[in-house]
C-alpha cells in the first residue's frame, strides 16, 4: 500500500475540513459544543504455521465518531462514511442519544487547547512494506527453525494508523504512526520455544535473530524435566515482566483509587517496592508508541509512577482531576466512558546487569522465557495466578543446566518487585497478556510456582 493512502484520507487538513461539516451540523441542530475523534488504519499480516505460510491478509479502515454536549448531556455516535450526509446523521445520533441519557452533574466542558508535543512515529519502510518483504522474511525465519528439525509457526504484521481529535474549544491534535510485530514459536517433539518484538520501525528488529533465538530455547529445553514446586530465585524476561508486572498499571487510575478499587488505595507514598524499582509513564520515550494526547484532546505529560520503591504519582483525566483539585495528566479515555483513564506508556528503569551475568551469579534459580493465561487472585495484594510455557529451564552453578516442565505460579506482584536483586537494560518488549511496554530482565528471590503442569 502507498505511504499516502491513509495519510491521503486522513491528514490533519482533511480532518480539519471533515470537523467543519461535524460543527455545521451541530449548529443546525442548537448544539455548539461538539467533537469529532478521527482514526485511519491500514494493516497487513502474514501468518504462518507448520513451516508454512498460509495466510496473508490486509484491512483497511476509517471512521469518525462525533461527541455532542448539551445540558449536562453527553454522548456520541460512529460512522465509517465520510461523506456530508453520513456525518450529519452521525451528529444526529449523538444528540438523540444525549437527550435520552441522564444528566451527569460532573460532566465538564469541552476541552481547550493544549501544547501538544510533535512526537515523530512514522517509517515509510514501514509504511511501504510489501506482502513480498513479509513473504521473504518468514521464509527466512521458517527456514531457521526448520533446520534444528524443529517446525515454526508465528506472524509478521505491518502497519500504519492515524488518530485525531478536533473539538469546537479549538483542539485539533493529530498523529501517525507506524508499527511493525514479529511473533514466532519454534516446536519440538517434547519442547516450544518463542520470541516476539515490535517497533515502529520494521528495521529495529531482526526476525532472523528472533527465530535463532526460539529454537535455541526448544533445543535446549528438549527432554524437559520435573522439579518440586516452591520458592525459587527467579530470572524474568523482559516479555515476562511485561505481562506480569503489566497487569498492575490500571491501579495507577485516579479514577480506581478514588472508587477503593486500587491497591494503591491508601498506599500512595508508602514504600510498597524495592529501591531499584522506578517507573515513569512517558509517552515520548523513543522505545514507545503511541499518541501524544489523550481522548479529549489533553496532552499527556510524563508521569513518575514509582521512584525508589515508593508509589508517587497517579493519572488524571480531565474528570477526576477536576475533583482532585490537580491539572489532568493527558490519560484520559474517550468520553463517556466509566473507566476514567489509565496509563499507556509504561517504562520501567533498568539496571546494567546482562541477562547472562544474572544466569552466572544464579547458583540455583529457574529462568522463564513467557508467562500466559495470567488472572488475578487477589485484588488488594495484586496476587496473580498463571503458567510458564515456551522456554522455563533450571539455572545450576551459573549455567542453564536443562529445561523444565512448566509451572503455575501464585505471586504477588508487590511481593516479587520489593524482592528485585537484578536489573538488566531496559527494552521494548511484547508479550500477550499487556501492551507493551519498555522493561527489563528481572532476578528476583522467593518466586511463588505452586504446581507443575501437564506439558
Amino acid at each position: 500500500m502507498p505511504l499516502s493512502s491513509v495519510d491521503a484520507l486522513l491528514s490533519l487538513a482533511n480532518c480539519q475540513e471533515l470537523f467543519g461539516i461535524v460543527e455545521n451540523s451541530a449548529r443546525s441542530l442548537g448544539v455548539s459544543d461538539v467533537e469529532a475523534l478521527f482514526g485511519g488504519h491500514f494493516g497487513a499480516l502474514t501468518r504462518f504455521a507448520n513451516n508454512t505460510i498460509h495466510q496473508n491478509v490486509a484491512e483497511q479502515d476509517a471512521w469518525v465518531s462525533v461527541r455532542v454536549a448539551i445540558d449536562q448531556r453527553t454522548a456520541r455516535a460512529t460512522t465509517n462514511r465520510f461523506d456530508a450526509a453520513s456525518i450529519s446523521r452521525a451528529v444526529e445520533q449523538a444528540l438523540t442519544l444525549a437527550r435520552s441519557a441522564a444528566p451527569n452533574p460532573d460532566l465538564l466542558p469541552l476541552a481547550e487547547p493544549g501544547s501538544i508535543p510533535e512526537i515523530h512515529r512514522f517509517d515509510s519502510a514501514t509504511a511501504d512494506a510489501s506482502a513480498e518483504h513479509r513473504g521473504r522474511m518468514v521464509a527466512e525465519a521458517i527456514r531457521v527453525v526448520e533446520s534444528m528439525g524443529q517446525t515454526a509457526a508465528g506472524i509478521y504484521s505491518t502497519g500504519q494508523s492515524v488518530e485525531a481529535i478536533l473539538n469546537s474549544r479549538g483542539v485539533s491534535a493529530w498523529h501517525a504512526e507506524t508499527m511493525a510485530q514479529f511473533s514466532i514459536t519454534a516446536m519440538a517433539q517434547d519442547s516450544s520455544g518463542w520470541a516476539k518484538a515490535s517497533a515502529v520501525s520494521r528495521g529495529s528488529f531482526d526476525p532472523l535473530a528472533l527465530a535463532r533465538s526460539a529454537a535455541d530455547k526448544a533445543r535446549l529445553s528438549r527432554h524437559p524435566e520435573e522439579i518440586a514446586p516452591g520458592r525459587y530465585t527467579v530470572i524474568l524476561e523482559p516479555a515476562a515482566v511485561l505481562d506480569l508486572v503489566g497487569q498492575m498499571f490500571g491501579d495507577f487510575s485516579a479514577t480506581a483509587v478514588a472508587d477503593s478499587r486500587s491497591f494503591l488505595t491508601d498506599r500512595l507514598g508508602t514504600k510498597l517496592f524495592a529501591d531499584n524499582i522506578r517507573i515513569v509513564d512517558d509517552v515520548a520515550h523513543p522505545l514507545q508508541a503511541g499518541v501524544p494526547f489523550d481522548g479529549e484532546g489533553v496532552p499527556r505529560r510524563k508521569v513518575t509512577l514509582v521512584d525508589a520503591g515508593v508509589p508517587r504519582e497517579l493519572v488524571y483525566s480531565r474528570s477526576s482531576a477536576h475533583r482532585a483539585g490537580v491539572a489532568p495528566t493527558g490519560h484520559g479515555f474517550p468520553l463517556p466512558n466509566e473507566v476514567g483513564e489509565a496509563p499507556l506508556n509504561i517504562v520501567i528503569a533498568g539496571g546494567s546487569t546482562s541477562l547472562e551475568e544474572m544466569i552466572a551469579a544464579t547458583d540455583r534459580g529457574v529462568l522463564v522465557t513467557r508467562l500466559w493465561y495470567i488472572r488475578e487472585v487477589d485484588p488488594y495484594e495484586k496476587i496473580m495466578t498463571g503458567m510458564t510455557r515456551d522456554g522455563t529451564f533450571l539455572i545450576e552453578n551459573g549455567r542453564l543446566s536443562r529445561g523444565l516442565r512448566n509451572f503455575r505460579f501464585n505471586q504477588g506482584i508487590i511481593e516479587l518487585l520489593n524482592n528485585v536483586e537484578a536489573l538488566s537494560p531496559a527494552v521494548r518488549a511484547s508479550g500477550e497478556e499487556a501492551f507493551d511496554m519498555v522493561v527489563p530482565a528481572m532476578k528476583a528471590r522467593g518466586f511463588n510456582f505452586t504446581e507443575v503442569t501437564r506439558f
